[in-house]
């Protein structure tokens, strides 16, 4: 019998759309792999196992199956977007219980590829930070249960890790969908400003919040991210265009600069994060791509820039809401971020990034950093912890996402190596707007000359994929 859990989104669609499996098979499989993991991983908030039986059959019966790019693939989505009929919570005991009218235009969209919600994920309250847990649950790394998924895409990223879905919906306001993909040894793409829909929250955090995907291949994080930047199912391949054309014809030359330097002073990265840069580099140089060290001049104020935007971005998000109902830490973020929501509405400090770091880029077309400073931290009732505890955390692990979403560039995570815990280490690529597409060739290039295991070894789940 043909095990689909833990099959790529790519497998999974090939053989739907040729009925060598139904929608029904598939989504049961991996039904049942989450009910068999799930109380260990705490990936998600709610699952949708009637629902998402129905709604394979429907996909199954669909007279333009043969075409959909995403036909019977079982998808997580991150419970801070609306899927239609199930509550949307955010991470906390304070948003409204009440079931959504209509799904988020990227769920709609994946939805139209054929693709079939199976449960909502955890996330942190209001999706603030770099770790996930609250009173919904807590998400830890499938590679190491005893450590955090990361955040705030921690349920969606520890999901796809343990082979509960292939591929899963989450999205990165200062790196919520690249920190939880290094934790848990996941590709996860943050689109530049207005490639994808966001339509997050109140306002996306000021402009800096993508939605994107989290898989464990690059296949199926171009695959899935087609689906997402475009206007329907039938249009899920041009957004890919541009990197297929490269393969067809001869290999392209990039120019990449290695940084392993912190972008945020008093913070440092640690050997194996930076060694991986390193080598990464050195992989890349050997394919024939012009490499070389050199640092982005990052500036002194980086450091409160983000933590202005960061914390305005919570206090927009939680107006309306029952302070008593929110964890301590987030009140605090919160009001502190109301006293920034004037000046950084007018995005001053992030064109003024953005001017500073363009010479770089004009001579660099990507970045290569290490993806995070040091590997994620315990997973605990952070929570219930105080607020500078949780910030010094996130920011000491944590450091190198936040510029680009001030930026609003692209940027992903790409799994790279194994740390000496055996959890995967990860690198960063960074492009300027517009260069999804490289991006996405160049991590192709790494998954190649590098491979990585795709989905973590828990004891009692089978053989690891």
């Amino acid at each position: 019998m043909t095990s689909w859990a833990g099959r790529t989104a790519a497998e999974i669609a090939a053989a739907v759309r040729e009925k060598r499996v139904t929608p029904r098979e598939v989504v049961a499989e991996h039904l049942a792999r989450i009910e068999l993991l799930d109380a260990r991983v705490g990936a998600f908030r709610t699952l949708r196992a009637t629902a998402a039986l129905a709604e394979a059959d429907e996909v199954g019966a669909r007279a333009d199956l043969a075409e959909l790019p995403l036909a019977g693939v079982p998808v997580a989505v991150k419970d801070n977007l609306a899927v239609r009929g199930e509550s949307t919570r955010n991470g906390t005991a304070a948003s409204p219980d009440t079931p959504a009218d209509e799904d988020h235009v990227t769920v709609a969209r994946l939805r139209a590829a054929g693709a079939v919600v199976v449960g909502l994920t955890n996330c942190p309250e209001l999706c603030v930070f770099g770790t996930t847990e609250g009173v919904h649950g807590t998400a830890r790394n499938p590679w190491d249960t005893t450590r955090t998924a990361g955040g705030s895409s921690g349920g969606s990223a520890a999901a796809v890790a343990a082979g509960m879905v292939p591929i899963a919906l989450g999205n990165d306001g200062m790196g919520s969908l690249r920190i939880p993909a290094a934790n848990c040894g996941l590709v996860g793409l943050k689109p530049g400003h207005g490639v994808v829909p966001a339509g997050i929250g109140h306002g996306d955090w000021f402009g800096m919040s993508e939605n994107g995907p989290l898989a464990t291949t690059v296949e199926d994080a171009r695959l899935m991210f087609s689906v997402l930047a475009g206007t329907g199912a039938s249009s899920a391949g041009s957004a890919v265009a541009a990197t297929d054309a490269v393969r067809a014809g001869e290999p392209v030359t990039r120019t990449v600069a290695v940084s392993v330097r912190s972008p945020l002073m008093g913070v440092t990265v640690s050997r194996p994060y930076a060694d991986a840069a390193r080598a990464a580099g050195e992989l890349l140089a050997g394919a024939g791509h012009r490499v070389r060290r050199a640092d982005p001049p990052y500036p002194v104020w980086l450091g409160t820039t983000s933590l202005a935007h960061w914390t305005a971005g919570t206090a927009v998000d939680a107006e309306g809401l029952d302070p008593r109902l929110l964890a301590r830490r987030t009140r605090v973020h919160a009001a502190l971020g109301r006293r920034f929501v004037g000046s950084v509405r007018g995005g001053v400090r992030r064109e003024q990034l953005r001017k500073r770091f363009e010479p770089f880029f004009a001579e660099h077309e990507v970045l290569l950093t290490p993806a995070l400073a040091r590997r994620g931290p315990a997973a605990a009732e952070w929570h219930r912890r105080g607020w500078l505890r949780n910030v010094l955390v996130n920011t000491n692990y944590s450091p190198l996402t936040p510029p680009w979403n001030l930026t609003g560039w692209p940027a992903m995570a790409v799994p790279f190596g194994t740390l000496a815990s055996g959890v995967p280490g990860a690198v960063q690529l960074v492009g300027r707007p517009g260069s999804e597409a490289v991006l996405l060739e160049l991590a192709g290039q790494l998954e190649e000359l590098r491979p990585w295991t795709r989905t973590a070894p828990l004891e009692g789940a089978g053989e690891g994929l």
